[in-house]
């Protein structure tokens, strides 16, 4: 073990549900005080605030209200936290959506579904899963320095990519540019592992059963039950912890091909973990790429792509 959470503090944004939960969850298991940053809560994210509520015990969970969006609301994630906890040392910028269609690159600004008004200059899905947890990122490295890390005191990041780093979608365009440029960016910042103390990695989940597909019908519609595998919240998150925690990370998922996995993968900065019903190292170069893994397929994607051929054939972009 590296880096044991207990006794730590730890920032995690969109921990009002899904993978995010999950892991603010785990952390407090393990005695990590954790601040939940959110736009709201989720009724099993109210009750694990309110567990974890007693200011006289520890670890201890707190809310607060924050749009990833507006930098201001970010930096006051982080003042709050050290008032509440003192030193902040894991941060997780997990906020994200899926290509809905009030941010969609196929519904463009303008259209009456869409909240990105064209004189705006902005995509919100950009905002949110891309500008934001690169400024977080910036925030965390800025109060991480100012404690003195170094490779005896090391801090954490650990950021939300996806298969979709890797995979084309031509139903969500957006999302997939956001992903490939979250596992881009978190390699780019491996030397501060080595250098700084600040592990800064990445999990790339396969096809996840949160309220980001649950609560949307028309994202649902891609996957058939019968075919595709879902990958639980706490399978991601489970790996999640061990990239804070562990210098090593052996096969903790799901098996393939009814043979449990016993592939051991190194950690350090800039590692991405791929999470489908197994884990595996996602390479810089030369990856395979997901494949058909079990936990990784969406088998009716086509249904989701004639809505596109639709909007084409319609007058799109007029």
């Amino acid at each position: 073990m590296s880096f044991s959470v207990q006794g730590k503090t730890a920032i995690v944004t969109g921990a009002g549900s899904g993978i995010n939960l999950s892991f603010a969850q785990q952390l407090l298991e393990n005695g990590c005080n954790v601040l939940i940053a959110d736009l709201g809560l989720r009724p099993e994210a109210q009750t694990l605030v309110d567990q974890y509520a007693d200011a006289s015990k520890s670890p201890r969970a707190i809310f607060q209200k924050t749009d990833v969006t507006i930098w201001k609301q970010l930096e006051q994630m982080f003042e709050v936290a050290e008032k509440e906890f003192g030193e902040v040392d894991i941060v997780c910028p997990g906020a994200g959506v899926y290509e809905p269609h009030w941010s969609n690159f196929w519904r463009p600004p303008g259209t009456s579904v869409s909240h990105d008004a064209p004189d705006s200059d902005r995509y919100a899905l950009l905002d949110i899963n891309l500008t934001h947890p690169i400024r977080t990122t910036q925030l965390a490295i800025s109060h991480f320095l100012r404690s003195d890390t170094d490779a005896t005191r090391r801090k954490a990041i650990v950021h939300i990519s996806s298969i979709a780093g890797q995979n084309p979608a031509l139903a969500a365009p957006i999302y997939v540019a956001t992903k490939h440029a979250i596992s881009g960016f978190v390699r780019s910042l491996a030397k501060l592992d080595e250098r700084c103390g600040i592990r800064v990695t990445a999990v790339a989940p396969g096809v996840i059963k949160t309220p980001l597909w649950t609560d949307h019908p028309e994202k649902l519609k891609m996957v058939d039950d019968g075919k595709d595998a879902w990958v639980t919240p706490d399978e991601v998150a489970t790996v999640m912890l061990a990239l804070v925690q562990q210098n090593r990370v052996s096969e903790v998922i799901g098996d393939v091909e009814g043979k449990e996995g016993t592939e051991v993968f190194p950690v350090s900065g800039g590692t991405v973990l791929e999470v489908s019903k197994t884990v595996r190292s996602v390479l810089p170069y030369n990856d395979p790429g997901p494949g058909t893994r079990p936990g990784n397929t969406a088998s009716t994607t086509a249904k989701v792509e004639d809505e596109v051929w639709e909007l084409l054939g319609a007058g799109w972009g007029a």
